[in-house]
């Protein structure tokens, strides 16, 4: 079993570095006397993403692999230990340093529909990332970028109601790309989304890596969509990385009792999502 607390590089240096962090979480006071003892939702972990790399995070909801997503993205801060961003120590910087962060890496939210604004059109969602940083929008990027994500230009004008919860999970991406980024982050992008359309945005994921060379951090607690877009994979439990390795190997063999139980609970779909190809991009009609 891999050690919990060792770190597992890929190739190349590290587009992302975790060393020892921890985050402590105060409750409610359990009275006007006592303080309540805080929650620790991360308990040392440590790893490395290597530029380039597709790393993958899994675990059940409340292991803490949200709080650490949180923490890499700069929209939370660790108690304790590191993190290093494309060379940059995140500690302790606050929201104007942070800026530079937001040109490098985006996000991709689990729920498309409450990630973007109902009462924007498409074409000014997209654009958003490029005016907060000063860009201002840009009608060829966006018609550019929605075209990479399999929409059409057309789609700009209308309002995310109006499309089906794949095609917003597209805008998302496209929105997450605009500023062309080194690293995409990706929180449950389809734990939400209906199974019919799953490995179409999975799919597409993993081709715009490809293509644009990005490195890629994606949360799942479904080990077997971790294993059809990720090189890497760390398992989580109770705010610890409890194994870490090739996501082949994690999968075929599992050294962590935690991590048989998550394979042993994998649904049937697992089986279909690892014989997709990206000709499945297709199958969704574009808006």
């Amino acid at each position: 079993m891999t050690s919990a607390s060792a770190v597992t590089p890929g190739a190349g240096p590290p587009a992302i570095s975790v060393r020892e962090v921890t985050r402590d979480y105060r409750r409610p006071r359990a009275s006007l006397l006592r303080a309540s003892d805080p929650v620790r939702a991360l308990r040392g972990v440590s790893f490395e993403v290597a530029q380039g790399e597709r790393f993958g995070i899994v675990g059940e909801s409340g292991c803490g692999k949200s709080t650490l997503l949180r923490i890499i993205s700069g929209l939370d801060h660790a108690t304790s230990g590191t993190v290093h961003v494309e060379g940059t120590d995140l500690t302790g910087l606050r929201d104007r340093r942070l800026r530079f962060l937001r040109s490098r890496l985006q996000l991709v939210f689990q729920d498309p529909m409450s990630s973007l604004d109902p009462r924007m059109r498409v074409r000014d969602i997209v654009a958003e990332p490029l005016v907060a940083q000063g860009l201002g929008p840009s009608r060829g990027r966006v018609g550019e970028l929605l075209e990479a994500v399999g929409l059409r230009a057309d789609a700009a004008d209308r309002y995310p109601h109006q499309f089906s919860g794949g095609q917003r999970q597209r805008i998302s991406i496209a929105r997450a790309l605009a500023p062309r980024p080194k690293i995409l982050v990706a929180d449950e992008p389809v734990s939400a989304l209906d199974v019919s359309v799953r490995a179409q945005v999975l799919n597409l994921i993993a081709d715009l890596v490809d293509e644009l060379d990005l490195t890629l951090v994606f949360v799942s607690h479904d080990l077997s969509v971790v294993r059809h877009v990720c090189d890497r994979v760390a398992v989580m439990h109770e705010g610890e990385i409890v194994e870490m390795g090739p996501v082949a190997d994690v999968y075929d063999n599992p050294q962590h009792p935690y991590t048989r139980q998550l394979i042993a609970a994998i649904p049937t779909l697992g089986k279909a999502l690892s014989g997709t190809t990206a000709a499945d991009l297709t199958r969704e009609t574009p808006a």
